[in-house]
Formats: C-alpha cells, structure tokens, sequence
C-alpha cells in the first residue's frame, strides 16, 4: 500500500481541446475517425439579427407556386413613380430621402419587384403629388382636406 501515500501525487493526463478547438472541422473529423459520438446542430440564423421565424405558409409563398404567390406593384404604377420622380428631377436616392426610405426601396417599386405596402405607397403619393392607387393611377392627385 506504498501507492497510496497522500503528500505526492503525479497526475499524467493532456489537457483537453479548448471550446474553440474542439467546434472545428478537423476535431470533428477526427472524432468522427476514431468512431466517437459527434452530435453537430446547425443554428438557424446565427450570426443574424434575425427577428421572426420564416413558416412553412412563408416558404410556400416564397416558391411563387401558380395558386400561391406574392402580389408585386404593377408596372403601370412603377413607371408613373419613374416619371414622376423625373418630372421634378429627383434621383431615386433623393426621393428615397424625402419619404424615409431606403433606394432600394424606390427601385423595386419602379421595377415592379416590390410588395405594394399602403404606408411607402401613400408617402410615394404625396412626395410625386400624383395617385398610385385606385382607378385613376398616374392623374395629379388632388388636395382634399380632410372633413371632420
């Protein structure tokens, strides 16, 4: 019982790999080589400001199948935004600035890619001063103050 002397102790092991260390590939091929349990899970949108889920309806519309699909702004509708940001000799980025948006926005707007939204459509309206919604798409539109 000479080995069970408690002042000396020799503790013969390596250290283990860091966190780090042990996510990369080659720990995990190597793992996987000496026949080890690797459980890996991909995170969904790491990284990513991501804020809502995408469902399987979103997915859905997202294919543009021919029953489901997304409804775009005409590009009747698009070429009066055109027009009319041209008329007061605005660039895309300036008219862009004038109603909060981003260019990006403008842009699919007038190329017809975009989701037509009430609010951008409205503010579109009134910075172009002509309709961009209705019947009469592309007449001046006109000031009628609201009545209470």
């Amino acid at each position: 019982m000479a080995e069970s002397d408690w002042d000396t102790v020799t503790v013969l092991r390596k250290k283990g790999p860091t966190a780090a260390q042990a996510k990369s590939k080659q720990a995990i091929t190597a793992a996987q080589r000496r026949g080890e349990d690797v459980e890996t899970t991909k995170k969904w949108s790491a990284g990513q400001n991501k804020q809502h889920l995408v469902t399987k309806n979103t997915a859905k519309l997202d294919r543009e199948t021919e029953e489901l699909h997304h409804e775009r702004v005409p590009l009747e509708v698009g070429k009066v935004i055109q027009q009319g940001r041209q008329e007061r000799g605005m660039t895309q980025k300036d008219l862009a600035t004038k109603i909060n948006e981003k260019p990006q926005v403008i842009a699919d707007y007038e190329s017809g890619k975009a989701i037509p939204n009430n609010q951008v459509l409205g503010k579109l309206e009134r910075a172009l001063g002509k309709k961009l919604r209705g019947r009469d798409i592309g007449q001046p539109l006109e000031a009628n103050p609201k009545k209470k």
